[in-house]
């Protein structure tokens, strides 16, 4: 008898289409509807902030470059990765990153913890000669970034439009946007509100030349504070159990 029904359903186009319908409408909406319920799909962490305005340019350059494509930002929950890396990357770390930058290859490892890990010499040694500190790399050099002033005359727009997307810049931080920039990248400054606003800034000698604000100095902040606004320490054991 069952079989005999659907048998008709089969054979009549309109009924099973109209069917169809209702069911793929039944699925959506079991899907959709839920989203429109909740604030937010990304669970709230302690110490995600947004980008200081210069770390903010050198992930502008770190995206312009090209990094992404031989580098990930993308660490997974297995117990090689977690070993190897650190700590399973987070959703909320990536919340305020537009485009974000897990990446889809690793020619080389993956930075989303490289914050800290090594100083601003190496980084600027490293990214001048990779080969001389990682004989087998075939990273490209990038030393010209030292020779290059960093753009800075549109950084209040550039936060505005990050404000557009939704990134919770504050007025504050807006008012104080190229101080902050200028202060981040000279050793010598007074950094008190920039780390009030941004909390964890590297505010060491970067590309070794206070002089100046240069590209390279943009890049080596951005890469010191990959992976170093969350405070693992209290939970790198149990997860490292948890990704076995």
């Amino acid at each position: 008898m069952s079989f005999k029904k659907h048998e008709r359903i089969e054979k009549n186009l309109t009924l099973m289409a109209v069917l169809v319908l209702i069911t793929v409408s039944i699925g959506g909406l079991v899907e959709i509807v839920p989203l429109y319920l909740v604030k937010s799909t990304i669970e709230q962490v302690e110490g995600i902030r947004p980008y200081s305005p210069l770390e903010m340019r050198g992930r502008d350059i770190y995206i312009r470059e090209g990094c992404y494509t031989c580098h990930s930002q993308q660490i997974r929950p297995f117990r090689d990765e977690v070993e190897r890396y650190g700590h399973y990357s987070l959703a909320a770390e990536s919340m305020f990153d537009h485009p974000f930058q897990w990446g889809s290859k690793r020619t080389g490892p993956d930075l989303a913890r490289v914050g800290g890990k090594y100083s601003d010499d190496w980084h600027v040694a490293h990214l001048i000669d990779p080969r001389a500190l990682v004989p087998e790399s075939i990273m490209p050099p990038y030393a010209f970034l030292a020779e290059r002033d960093l753009q800075t005359d549109d950084i209040v727009a550039r936060i505005e439009t990050n404000v557009a997307v939704g990134v919770p810049y504050t007025e504050e931080m807006v008012a104080n946007a190229m101080a902050d920039l200028l202060a981040q990248a000279n050793p010598d400054a007074d950094h008190d509100g920039l780390l009030t606003r941004y909390p964890g800034a590297a505010v060491t000698l970067l590309d070794g030349d206070p002089s100046r604000v240069t590209e390279m100095d943009a890049l080596v902040a951005y890469l010191q504070i990959l992976g170093r606004m969350v405070d693992f320490t209290n939970t790198a054991v149990e997860d490292l159990e948890a990704a076995r």
